[in-house]
Parts: structure tokens; C-alpha cells; sequence
């Protein structure tokens, strides 16, 4: 027994030994995984070391959490790979940062494990990996990208191997891009969306999808560029394979909508192209063109184009652009009673083409400072308009243009409104120079002229009068203005206070009573200078070549609005027989000119002259012709007088006039001389004394004849002494 006992006592100490073994092991086997799930944030690199070893990209991650079933949180992530060059690009290495994430996993209809295995045979599992902010940037720090709360999920197959090796296959991947941002140097895009997804189906070239991009800034300032739209994928043109291509694109530019069936991207050459056509844009919602208002718009009418552009870095080139504008199109004025005056007709066909720019962005410690623009040129209205280089820096706050114009088709397309009408004609050259700042525009020495000219018809509407007044206010005021050759020099404030320095070849005026023809002439007119009155405009050093001779205004300011002025009037080397011819005279003949000052005082359609004088500069010869019946009829008296001014040679003529408004003139003439062949040339003094209704005799062309009837009356008055 106590052999047995012994033996007992043995087997019962080993039985307790292998349960103790036994206990410890599988104490063992239940601390291994809480230690593996205890130390996971210590080796979790090494384990995605050893599971990335020999791939062509490293993934780095700190702060990582304690894992659960369904997933570990991390502090950062960080994924570093570098693309290989594929003879479009070179290579390029990223960095690929998420902050504050959660790496999860789903496993999706695990296969049953085979007889005797651990794991299932091979399954299927998706991965999700979110973040509070994403960012995607290349070593080079050509352009960043950067996401708040990006979802980044990742389809997998996963295939246990011998021991705990395992291989992940990937099927697929989706990322929904949502209002992210994109910088690329000065440039910065807001409002970024695009879905990513790719597949292994795919060969994991991304599909068409569309991508919108909300906002574009330059270095902090938001540009007139939104809203832009279009379809994107990966994969390329065999024929183009360093081409990235946009397709049915849209943006919108300057509030208004434009779009382009591609913009063709080159990877080589960092260079994009692209053709935005515009369609039925309204013109007064143009920059420069949104002046008025519904009843007064300075713009009416549609327009619409196509602006070629190439784009690299900072330099945009626009070549061969074109503008059309619809039925209807044209620039409009009004007078200060907010009535048409005046419209600039921009209908008809192609009114700007071949429009070639080059639009360079500057910076200044690598900030935006503003923009130069070089080699501007167009066709415009047929003819050709450049401008020199502008540049535009945004502490100024203007922006200077200079354009220059050849051949430019633009008089007959100006149209007159209200009282006035007519047609103009010729091509305008010059040089336009122009100043925008803060919304208004000033004109610098502007030169403008045309070989052309027109016809203007003022056409006031006809008033009643009473039976009282002059014939000359009842009848027809209209008068036709022709004009050739126009020279301007403008000047203009960006107050709106405007300078024009004009000349002309002629202007011919012709009316119900006769014509008037002024050879060259020349002034200068100022429009809204009087702050006080801005309906007050000034006409100063105006002078015209007119019967021979000139006339002259030294200044006149005329208020539009009460339509009333006054000025003198300066004759100088006027023929005397010109005068004469011009009323219609048959029987005097006169040499010699006259020079004078005649004070005039305007208001509305009257005016009165106030004590003028008109002198002969030198002396000369008058010659009353009669026909030997008129002298043998005439009495001794009168024969006397047709004797003494046959050939009378004065040495002195003085004259004066005086006018009311109504018409109701005085005009006084004093002659002296002598005739050689009368009484041996004895002095002869005679005076004259005509008084009319200037207006009417003016219109009738009828003063001759009323001198000549006042030398008969003289005639008559000496007879009866």
C-alpha cells in the first residue's frame, strides 16, 4: 500500500503540475492579446513598416489610440510617395498629411475557413479613414491642397497566408473632395468639389465626374471669376498623352455666364489653353457700361464673343478674340432733362476681332501688386485700334490706357436725337488717353480726327407766336449745319469737367434765308467746369475765315438751360463788295475791307446787338453803276449824285448798328471822299440812315437795296434844296 501510495502521490503532484502548465498558457494566451491591444501605440509603426516594406511609399503615424473592434483613432498621419516621371512630368515626391483622424474597418461576408484553419480563407473589408483636415502638398510647394473633414474610403481584399502573413489586394477607392482649397503660388482656389473613384476594374483611371470650383483669389483679393464648372477624368488622349483635358466648361465672368467645350491642359509645358465663348450678354452689365438707370441706361442691347487664352504661371495671352453685338446694340446720352440726345450704334456684325493681348500678373515679395498689359491690338469698326503698355499696381488705385486708332469706321455709326438729326461720314484717327480710378475715367490730351465729315439738321419744334411779333420769329427756325474734316483735342476730369480744343476745314450753315460758310474754324469749348451752374458751357478763342475775311469770338459763356448769353463779335479784313454780293446788290461796287466789334446778346431764339461799329480798315473806291437812261431820266439832282459816287474814292467809312430783340435795327454810314471826275474833285460827305427790321431784311437778303433806296433819297433831298 505504501508503494501504491507513493505512486499515487506522484502522479497526483504531475497532474497538478500540467494543470498548473496548462493554467499558465492559457493565462498566457488571454494577457497576449490585452498586451498587444495595451502596447498597440508603441509598435503600430513597426507593424505598418513591416506591412509596407519594400513599397514605393512610407506612411507615418503618431499618437496613435488603443484599437478597438471597430477601428483606432491617430493623431496625425502622415503617407510620403513619389511619382515616377512618365515622360509628360518629371518626378515628384508628396506628402499626403491627416490631423486628428480615425482609421476604421468593416469586414464584409467572410468566407468559411477551411477544416483545421484560424481565419477565413480570404474576405472582403472596407476600410474608412477620416480626419478633421486633409493636406495634400509636393515637395516643390508648387501647389497645396488642403480639406476639412475629408472621408476617404478604401475597398480591400484581404488573403490569410502561411503563419500570420496575409496579403491586401485593393479593389477600389472613393474620396468625396468637398469645399476644398487649392493654392498655387498668388493664386488661390475656393470651394473645391470633385468625386474621386477608383477601381481596379478601371485600371484605376479616374471616370468623368464634374468639378466645381466656387471662388478665385489672387493673393487674398477675390477675382471676377466664379462658379466654374466642368468634367474631369484621368484618362488621356493616346494621341495627346501629356494633355490633361477639361471638357463642357463653364464660369462665370464678371456676373455674366461663359463657357468653352474644353481647356486642354499640357503637363510638359505647365501651359493651359482654352476659348471662352460668351453668349447674349447684356452690354450694360460690362465693366464701364453699367451707368443710368431703367429710363436713362447708358447701355442697351446684347453682345457676345470669343476670347482665346492661353495661360502659364502669371501670363495669360489672349489672340484672335472677337465680340459680336446684336440687334439693337448702342451706347446712349441724354440732356440734362434726361432726353436722348445722342446714340453710338454698335449693331451690325463683328465689332471687335482679331483682339490680341498680353496679360502679365506682378508681384512684389511675392504678394499680388498689380497687373501690366502689352501688345493690345484689334480690329475695330474696321479699322485698326492698339494701345500702348498699361500697367496697373493696387496701391494706386488707377490704371492708365492709351489707345490709338487708325481707319476706325465709328462717325457713321453715331446717330442724333431730339432737335437734332443728320448723318455722319469718315474714319477717325488719333490717340485716345484714358485714366480709370474708383469708378469714374479722365481723358488726358486726347487727339482725334477724321478726313470725313456730315450733316446736322437742328430742328427745334415750332412755338406760336402772336400776329405782333417778326415775321422772322413765326417762320421755321431749322437750320442745316454741313462740317468737314474734324480735329478735336479733348481733355476731361474725373469730375466730368470737359475741355475741347476743335478746328475744321468748313462749316456751311444754311437756313430758309441764305448760306453761310466758315473756312477753318477753331476754339475751344468747356462743358460742366461751373460747379455751379453745370448746364453753363463757355466757347473761348473761336475764329472762322468768313466772306475773305474772319470773324472772332473772344469768349462766350452760354447757359443751355435758360439758353441765353452774351459776347462780342470781332470782324477783321471783311471785303466790303463780299458784303454787298451776299445781300443780293446789283448796282453798288465797293474795294477795300472793314473791320469792327458788334456785342451780341443772346436769349433763347432772340438777339440783340448793342451799339456795334464796323470801320473800313483803309481807303477804297465805291461806284453806283447807272445806266445812261437812268441818268438822262433822272432830274438834276439826282443826276448830281449819280455823277459824284460814279468813282468815289473815300478815305474814310464809319458805320454803327444797333438791334432790339424784335428785329427793330438802326444802321448808320458815313462816307468821305471825292470823285476826280466830279467838280475837280471837290470833298463829298454823305451820310446814311437805314432803319429797318433787321431780321427781316436779313432773311429777304434786301439791306442793298435799301442802301441803294437811301443814296436815291439823298439824292432827292439835295435836289430839293
Amino acid at each position: 500500500m505504501g508503494k501504491e501510495d507513493a505512486v499515487g502521490k506522484k502522479k497526483r503532484g504531475s497532474l497538478q503540475w500540467l494543470r498548473r502548465i496548462l493554467f499558465a498558457m492559457l493565462l498566457l494566451l488571454a494577457l497576449f492579446p490585452a498586451a498587444a491591444w495595451f502596447f498597440f501605440p508603441w509598435y503600430a509603426q513597426s507593424l505598418i513598416d513591416r506591412a509596407l516594406a519594400g513599397r514605393p511609399f512610407r506612411v507615418e503615424v503618431s499618437g496613435a489610440g488603443l484599437p478597438d473592434f471597430s477601428g483606432v483613432k491617430f493623431r496625425s498621419m502622415r503617407l510620403l510617395f513619389t511619382t515616377p516621371p512618365d515622360g509628360c512630368s518629371e518626378a515628384a515626391a508628396y506628402t499626403f498629411l491627416l490631423t486628428d483622424g480615425v482609421l476604421s474597418w468593416h469586414v464584409e461576408n467572410p468566407k468559411t475557413p477551411a477544416s483545421g484553419a484560424l481565419l477565413p480563407q480570404a474576405f472582403n473589408a472596407t476600410i474608412t479613414l477620416k480626419a478633421d483636415s486633409l493636406t495634400l502638398k509636393p515637395k516643390s510647394g508648387a501647389v497645396v491642397v488642403g480639406d476639412r473633414k475629408p472621408a476617404i474610403t478604401v475597398n480591400v481584399t484581404i488573403t490569410p497566408l502561411n503563419g500570420l502573413a496575409y496579403s491586401v489586394k485593393p479593389l477600389s477607392a472613393g474620396y468625396f473632395i468637398d469645399q476644398a482649397t487649392v493654392t498655387s503660388g498668388k493664386l488661390r482656389l475656393e470651394g473645391v468639389s470633385f468625386k474621386v473613384r477608383l477601381s481596379a476594374a478601371e485600371k484605376w483611371q479616374q471616370p468623368r465626374d464634374s468639378v466645381h470650383i466656387a471662388k478665385l483669389f489672387s493673393d487674398g483679393n477675390e477675382m471676377p471669376v466664379s462658379n466654374f464648372k466642368a468634367l474631369f477624368g484621368s484618362v488621356r488622349d493616346p494621341l495627346n498623352p501629356c494633355t490633361l483635358m477639361l471638357t463642357d466648361c463653364s464660369v462665370d465672368l464678371f456676373g455674366w455666364k461663359a463657357t468653352t467645350e474644353q481647356i486642354a491642359f499640357d503637363l510638359k509645358e505647365k501651359s493651359s489653353r482654352f476659348a471662352l465663348s460668351m453668349e447674349d450678354i447684356p452690354l450694360a452689365k460690362l465693366p464701364g457700361f453699367g451707368g443710368g438707370d431703367l429710363n436713362t441706361p447708358f447701355a442697351a442691347g446684347r453682345v457676345s464673343g470669343v476670347i482665346p487664352v492661353d495661360f502659364r504661371d502669371s501670363i495669360l495671352i489672349v489672340r484672335n478674340a472677337r465680340v459680336v453685338a446684336g440687334k439693337g446694340t448702342s451706347l446712349l446720352f441724354y440732356t440734362r432733362e434726361r432726353r436722348p440726345y445722342l446714340s453710338f450704334d454698335m449693331s451690325g456684325g463683328e465689332v471687335v476681332k482679331n483682339l490680341d493681348a498680353k496679360i502679365v500678373l506682378n508681384s512684389r515679395n511675392e504678394k499680388f501688386s498689380g497687373l501690366s498689359m502689352s501688345g493690345i491690338s484689334a480690329t475695330l469698326f474696321g479699322g485698326r485700334v492698339t494701345s500702348a503698355p498699361v500697367s496697373f499696381e493696387t496701391s494706386a488705385n488707377a490704371i492708365g490706357l492709351t489707345l490709338k486708332f487708325d481707319k476706325v469706321n465709328a462717325l457713321e455709326r453715331i446717330r442724333l436725337r431730339g432737335d437734332f438729326r443728320g448723318s455722319l461720314r469718315g474714319q477717325v484717327n488719333g490717340t485716345l488717353p484714358l485714366i480709370f480710378s474708383k469708378g469714374e475715367f479722365s481723358i488726358r490730351n486726347a487727339h482725334l480726327q477724321s478726313s470725313g465729315g456730315g450733316r446736322i439738321t437742328f430742328a427745334p419744334p415750332a412755338t406760336q407766336k402772336s400776329a405782333e411779333e417778326p415775321a422772322f420769329g413765326r417762320e421755321s427756325a431749322d437750320a442745316d449745319y454741313t462740317f468737314s474734316e474734324p480735329e478735336l483735342l479733348i481733355n476731361r476730369s474725373l469730375g466730368g469737367a470737359t475741355t475741347i480744343d476743335f478746328s475744321l476745314k468748313n462749316v456751311l450753315r444754311r437756313t430758309g434765308g441764305g448760306e453761310l460758310l466758315l473756312l477753318s474754324p477753331k476754339g475751344k469749348l468747356m462743358l460742366l467746369h461751373n460747379r455751379k451752374n453745370l448746364a453753363m458751357a463757355s466757347l473761348s478763342n473761336f475764329s472762322a475765315g468768313v466772306f475773305g475775311g474772319r470773324i472772332a469770338v473772344g469768349h462766350i459763356d452760354y447757359d443751355m438751360a435758360k439758353k441765353s448769353g452774351e459776347t462780342v463779335l470781332q470782324l477783321n479784313n471783311i471785303p466790303i463788295q463780299k458784303l454787298l454780293e451776299l445781300q443780293g446788290t446789283s448796282k453798288l461796287y465797293a474795294t477795300g475791307k472793314v473791320m469792327g466789334t458788334i456785342p451780341i446778346k443772346v436769349n433763347g431764339e432772340l438777339f440783340e446787338i448793342m451799339k456795334g461799329g464796323v470801320n473800313a480798315e483803309q481807303s477804297g473806291q465805291i461806284i453806283y453803276a447807272t445806266t445812261p437812261e437812268e441818268r438822262a431820266a433822272a432830274n438834276q439832282g439826282l443826276r448830281v449824285t449819280y455823277e459824284a459816287l460814279s468813282n468815289f474814292l473815300y478815305a474814310e467809312l464809319l458805320s454803327t448798328i444797333t438791334m432790339a430783340r424784335d428785329g427793330k435795327s438802326t444802321i448808320t454810314i458815313q462816307l468821305k471822299g471825292n470823285n476826280p471826275e466830279f467838280q475837280g474833285g471837290r470833298p463829298v460827305e454823305l451820310n446814311l440812315k437805314v432803319e429797318q427790321n433787321l431780321l427781316d431784311l436779313m432773311r429777304s437778303l434786301s439791306l442793298a437795296s435799301n442802301i441803294e433806296q437811301s443814296i436815291s433819297k439823298k439824292a432827292l433831298q439835295r435836289q430839293k434844296k
